[in-house]
């Protein structure tokens, strides 16, 4: 995406609003401890951006934009997903990204396959939901029935729903009947209960629990153990992270002051998004930053989140490293604990 194309708010004005709104002081911008840092070691940023599929759980990176700037990045730019299996993870893993929010079982694919990736921080815990037409009651009802999918292959929802079954005793190679659908047609098939149940994200979520399209089944922000746990991390290319440490912790301290911004200013985070090009309304993105917790950073422990994904992911075949090697090659949590110290609640 041409970050010329977004007509981001000028550095002024958008620190202007955030004093208006009484901001500056809540998400950190006063100088303190970036001040006191050497400059990041590289000026440029690249972050997983495609406009193709807009996911607005990720709202903290696109609301970072001036706050990165505020870091000393210069050049911010974006790279769209690499194929249809909409993993930016794979992204960040190929070079093509710096850093980027992911879901955590795409970091641990993307890691296990070898790719130079490496997680950094927790973002937010829940933001899908599962919903089925209404002859559906529960989750559990979803044996032997359709379940829509975007792609066969590499399918971050088919992995997430396999999880889900899998914890309930179910076998989703044999339990379930899976169907490939253009994404843009899962309501219509739906309603129609050509498909008993669809996974879908921010802002669809809140798009068709308005619109009435099916009804929740399971909701990762609300039912455990799901929302026990991060869904959401932010991840960086090895690489960029080993030679650029200040240029890493300064855009990760950006993504988590947007984070806290998203959670206690959604007004604000409503319209940094929207002025940052983001294809959706203020009404619904101000729903989404109300709706996500992103406040968790602070207290979940990313580790918790990897070790709970990983040993369910080994059970069912989909990684075949063992989830303790996996858990040791893939963190670097050096940066967020300092972060943790510095950017207090």
């Amino acid at each position: 995406m041409d970050l010329s194309k977004t007509k981001p708010w000028s550095r002024r004005k958008f620190l202007g609003n955030l004093t208006a709104a009484g901001a500056v002081g809540l998400i950190g911008l006063r100088p303190g401890a970036a001040a006191a840092e050497p400059p990041p070691e590289t000026t440029s940023i690249n972050i997983v951006y495609d406009p193709d599929v807009p996911i607005l759980c990720y709202g903290p990176q696109y609301v970072a934009t001036e706050l990165l700037r505020a870091e000393g990045f210069t050049e911010i730019s974006y790279s769209p997903f690499l194929d249809a299996s909409i993993n930016d993870a794979k992204v960040v893993g190929a070079g093509n990204a710096d850093i980027s929010a992911s879901w955590v079982g795409d970091l641990i694919t993307v890691a296990e396959s070898g790719a130079p990736v490496v997680g950094l921080s927790g973002m937010h815990i829940g933001c899908t939901e599962v919903l089925a037409h209404k002859g559906i009651k529960s989750f559990r009802d979803l044996r032997g029935k359709k379940i829509a999918l975007f792609t066969a292959d590499d399918s971050a929802e088919k992995m997430w729903f396999s999880i889900m079954f899998s914890y309930i005793g179910l076998d989703p190679e044999q339990d379930i009947e899976w169907v490939v659908h253009p994404y843009q047609e899962w309501g219509e098939l739906l309603t129609a209960g050509e498909v008993d149940a669809i996974m879908v994200w921010p802002p669809d979520a809140q798009l068709y629990r308005e619109q009435n399209i099916g009804h929740v089944i399971l909701n990762t922000t609300t039912d455990r153990p799901w929302k026990d746990y991060f869904c959401c991390v932010i991840s960086g290319n090895r690489d960029f992270v080993n030679n650029n440490p200040v240029a890493t912790k300064r855009a990760l301290r950006a993504m988590l002051k947007a984070t806290d911004m998203c959670a206690q200013q959604p007004e604000l985070a409503a319209k940094a998004v929207i002025a940052n090009g983001f294809p959706t309304d203020y009404a619904r993105a101000l729903q989404v930053f109300r709706e996500i917790p992103y406040t968790q950073w602070r207290e979940y422990d990313p580790e918790d989140t990897l070790r709970f994904y990983a040993l369910r992911m080994h059970k069912l075949g989909i990684i075949k490293k063992s989830p303790n090697s996996l858990i040791n090659e893939i963190p670097d949590w050096r940066f967020l604990n300092e972060l943790k110290r510095e950017l207090k609640a």
